[in-house]
């Protein structure tokens, strides 16, 4: 089991490259990843070969302009991620039992 990172810059300067970022967020959340913050967005996969597919996805929807990283760590290194709101700790989000498939 193993969570891929999705963090990027996207240029919203013009129509159209706000149109650009705006398509690049809503096609993540169409392949399942959930906001972690606003251009950091994560998605469980359930094997090494579901990691790559997403790579390859996400490959194919990156912007013409700005810059796309993707980082995979494992369910458990997920796990133990610290995450603080307004001075208070909270739980990280956690791996799905099943994989729901649309």
């Amino acid at each position: 089991m193993a969570w891929v990172l999705v963090f990027f810059d996207l240029p919203v300067g013009t129509d159209e490259e706000r149109r650009d970022a705006n398509h690049f967020r809503k096609d993540l959340l169409k392949d399942g990843y959930l906001m972690v913050q606003f251009s950091v967005y994560a998605r469980p996969c359930g094997s090494a070969d579901r990691v790559d597919t997403q790579v390859r996805r996400l490959k194919s929807k990156i912007p013409p302009k700005g810059e796309v990283r993707a980082l995979t760590v494992s369910d458990a290194q997920w796990g133990r991620m610290i995450i603080m709101r307004s001075q208070k700790i909270s739980a990280s989000e956690v791996m799905p039992e099943q994989m729901l498939f649309f």
